[in-house]
């Protein structure tokens, strides 16, 4: 097991330049290599800075890399455009398109009584270790693992093996890992890098993969000084160590403690990222630890067009809406249809409220109708984006017609929260728990 690269701390931020020297420097140490992969995750996580990384990385091996999977687990896949925006001038003929229904092989199986132990006797399903066949059947000498690590609603905190056994993974192993995480509870897995969900990863990593020769690339991604994005970190290795020392930093950089609850939030979603509620919910999965009961969310979507990017999951959220955990689970026990689909339930379970604070979607093309109908209120984009420029509010708390409201202006870049929300009573603690 072996520590290529370990740099960075909340003050820090390294120039493209800088990455760059310290990607090759670490790549040099892993010796020469004649087929490799590199697996990315989509745009949907533009700014972990993986484009430019795996661009490195093409430059570095040429012709010796050999292809290049976006890690989309249930996403879509990306346009040519899309692949250029994110991937620059790195050949469209390498890239591979993961399809998480069809494309995968099952290396192992993390046992029933393993899953029934992490979820503290909820739930009794074995879960299937699942990747997509071309890292396993492609022959590759090196695969290399690239992403940002940053707080996550199912898993805690976000890349290492989950790039890997979701990223690549299939339907059963995305579904099931989905629903652990949801069950356990959103509140007790944000921020957390060891967690059921990520122990579950963990065995399937120790025992399943060992044999693939993956090679984990993080970045730590945060806002300097200008409140410019900045890299804080850059963690490369194969083991355990270099995740938790990125997740270590990611609390320092992207946790954010507020004094007291939030009485409204608005929440700006990029059109050039944010297509969908699946997506977009971010929003609320990394602000509901922090706003006040009785509260209000406004989540600001111009591109917003769907509410899943998978067809059945989006036939799954419009038919059952987010409507919170006990409805959920127990739409799960009585139709089949959701039953099936376990990632899909988990999600409807993240974007509620459970009934603590109203959700208002201003999406760009979805309805009226559409919007109230999954649960969530409706607002006018247009008069909505009026009232809250986000050309001109800043991070944090602004006053708005005489009122206080709490400024995000990318939901995946942090997590925020309220110490009433939170078992343990230091952010620092949260990555050990």
């Amino acid at each position: 097991m072996s520590l290529y690269c370990a740099v960075g701390s909340a003050d820090s931020e390294y120039s493209l330049k800088q990455l760059n020297e310290l990607f090759l420097t670490s790549l040099t140490q892993l010796g020469t290599r004649q087929r490799v992969l590199a697996v990315p995750p989509d745009l949907t996580r533009a700014h972990s800075q993986a484009g430019v990384l795996t661009n490195m990385a093409w430059k570095y091996y040429g012709e010796n890399l050999k292809a290049v999977l976006p890690a989309l687990g249930t996403h879509t896949a990306m346009s040519t455009s899309q692949l250029t925006d994110m991937f620059g001038d790195v050949p469209q003929s390498l890239f591979r398109v993961h399809n998480w229904r069809t494309d995968i092989e099952t290396v192992g199986e993390v046992p029933s009584e393993f899953i029934r132990e992490q979820s503290e006797g909820k739930l009794n399903f074995s879960w299937p270790a699942q990747v997509n066949r071309l890292l396993t059947q492609g022959g590759f000498d090196l695969i290399l693992s690239i992403g940002q690590v940053v707080p996550h609603e199912v898993i805690g905190m976000a890349n290492y093996n989950k790039n890997i056994l979701v990223g690549t993974g299939g339907r059963d192993g995305i579904n099931r890992s989905h629903y652990l995480g949801a069950v356990y509870g959103m509140e007790r897995i944000m921020g957390r890098a060891d967690n059921p969900v990520r122990s579950v990863l963990n065995y399937a990593s120790d025992h399943f993969l060992r044999h693939l020769p993956i090679v984990y690339v993080l970045t730590v991604v945060g806002r300097s000084m200008n409140g410019e994005l900045a890299v804080k970190g850059l963690f490369i290795g194969d083991d355990l160590e270099c995740f938790h020392r990125a997740a270590e930093l990611s609390l320092k950089v992207n946790f954010e403690m507020v004094e007291e609850p939030i009485r409204k939030a608005v929440v700006y979603l990029d059109p050039h990222e944010f297509h969908s509620t699946w997506l977009g919910n971010k929003a609320v999965y990394r602000t509901r630890m922090a706003l006040a009961d009785g509260g209000a969310l406004i989540v600001l979507a111009p591109g917003v067009r769907e509410f899943g990017e998978d067809k059945t999951i989006d036939t799954m959220i419009r038919k059952y809406g987010y409507k919170g955990t006990p409805a959920t689970l127990r739409a799960v026990e009585e139709n089949a249809d959701l039953a099936n689909e376990l990632s899909a339930a988990a999600h409807l379970i993240h974007g509620s409220s459970e009934g603590r604070f109203q959700i208002t979607w201003c999406p760009g093309m979805l309805t009226q109708e559409e919007v109230e109908g999954v649960g969530f209120a409706y607002g006018d984009l247009t008069e909505m984006m009026k009232k809250y420029d986000p050309t001109r509010l800043r991070h944090g708390y602004n006053t708005v017609d005489g009122e206080e409201i709490f400024f995000i202006s990318n939901p995946g870049l942090g997590l925020w929260a309220h110490r009433s929300r939170l078992e343990a009573s230091k952010p620092g603690s949260l990555a050990a728990r």
